[in-house]
C-alpha cells in the first residue's frame, strides 16, 4: 500500500521532539506538508495555516494536530469536513463536547479519528495491567510532579482557560490509570491551587474511588525542581506494583521487573495507520472526564503569582 500522506499542523516542541522523528522513521507515512504560524520544516511545503494546506496540498490523506487544545476542535472539524483522517494530540480538546462532536463527525464521514494518550503506550503499562489481573486492589497513589519552567518554557496557552494547567501533564497519569483499572473513577474531592496571576492550576490533589470503594489519590504539582516524579503505586493483596518514570519502569515490592526505552509515539503512529486502514475511531475520554469533574467539584485555592 502507498504510504499515508500526512500533514502536520503546529510545529512546536512536541512536534519536533516526537512527531517529526517518528513520522520520518515509519514507512507507513510520508510527511507531505506542514502548517504553522511560526515553525518551518525543511524539504516539504510549508503553509501559514491549515486552510492554506488543505487548499494547496490536496493529496494529503491525514492531518496530525499538534496545536494547543483551545484551537483544536475547529481545526479538526475543518480537516474532517475536507475528508482527511485526524490524529489529535492530548488532551483531545478543550471541552468534552468538542471531542464528542468530532467523534460523531468522523463516524458520519467514515474517517479515522485518534485521540492520543501517549503515556498508555509506555513500555511497562501493559505488563502492569496484566500483573494486576485477578488481584484485589487495595489503594492507588499517583505522584506526578515536574518543573513547568523546564517542560513548558514561555508557553502561555497552558495557563489560559482550556489549557488545563498542571493537568496537561497530570492527564498522562490519568490516561494510564483509567486504562489499567477495571472500573470508572469518581472524583470525591479536588483541591486546585491556582496562581493569583493565572487562570489554570499549578498544583492539584484529587481524591477518587470506584464503585467497589477502591481509594485513588492523585497529587499533581508543577513546582518540582531537581529530579522529576512520575509514579503510580498500586497496593494489592499480593504485593505492591510501582510504575515509575511515567510508565517506563515496573517494580513489584520494590524489585524492578521491566525497564525499557519509551516508544510511545512510535506506537501511536502505528495505531493511527491501522485506524486509517479501517476508517475507525479511537477516542477514549475517561482521562478528560476526570479533569472536567475536578474542575466542576474542586475547591479553588489562590497561591502566589507564577513568575517565568
Amino acid at each position: 500500500m502507498s504510504p499515508i500522506r500526512i500533514g502536520l499542523v503546529g510545529v512546536g516542541k512536541i512536534a519536533r521532539d516526537q512527531h517529526l522523528p517518528v513520522i520520518a522513521a515509519n514507512a507507513d507515512y510520508e510527511l507531505a506538508a506542514v502548517a504553522s504560524r511560526h515553525g518551518r520544516v525543511e524539504g516539504v511545503p510549508n503553509f501559514a495555516d491549515l486552510a492554506a494546506l488543505l487548499a494547496n496540498a490536496t493529496d494529503v490523506d491525514a492531518i496530525s494536530l499538534c496545536t494547543p487544545p483551545q484551537a483544536r476542535h475547529a481545526l479538526a472539524r475543518q480537516a474532517l469536513e475536507a475528508g482527511k483522517h485526524v490524529m489529535l494530540e492530548k488532551p483531545p480538546g478543550a471541552t468534552l463536547t468538542e471531542v464528542y462532536d468530532l467523534i460523531d463527525l468522523a463516524r458520519e464521514k467514515g474517517l479515522a479519528l485518534l485521540a492520543t494518550w501517549h503515556s498508555r503506550y509506555a513500555p511497562a503499562v501493559e505488563p502492569a495491567k496484566a500483573w494486576l489481573a485477578g488481584k484485589k486492589l487495595l489503594r492507588v497513589h499517583i505522584s506526578w510532579k515536574e518543573d513547568v519552567r523546564y517542560w513548558h518554557p514561555g508557553q502561555e496557552w497552558i495557563w489560559a482557560p482550556g489549557g488545563l494547567g498542571v493537568f496537561d501533564p497530570g492527564i498522562n497519569a490519568l490516561s494510564i490509570i483509567t486504562h489499567m483499572l477495571p472500573n470508572a473513577l469518581i472524583v470525591d474531592k479536588a483541591t486546585l491551587e491556582v496562581p493569583a496571576n493565572r487562570q489554570a492550576p499549578i498544583a492539584a490533589t484529587l481524591e477518587m474511588h470506584d464503585h467497589q470503594g477502591l481509594p485513588v489519590r492523585a497529587e499533581f504539582d508543577w513546582r518540582q525542581t531537581g529530579p522529576q516524579t512520575w509514579d503510580i503505586i498500586i497496593e494489592t493483596d499480593q504485593g505492591t506494583l510501582t510504575l515509575s518514570r511515567g510508565g517506563a519502569v515496573m517494580s513489584i515490592n520494590g524489585v524492578p521487573q521491566i525497564e525499557q526505552k519509551e516508544q510511545e509515539y512510535a506506537n501511536l503512529y502505528a495505531l493511527f495507520a491501522r485506524l486509517v486502514a479501517e476508517r475507525r475511531v479511537d477516542a477514549d475520554l475517561a482521562p478528560l472526564r476526570i479533569v472536567a469533574d475536578a474542575y466542576m467539584t474542586g475547591r479553588w485555592v489562590r497561591v502566589e503569582d507564577f513568575v517565568e
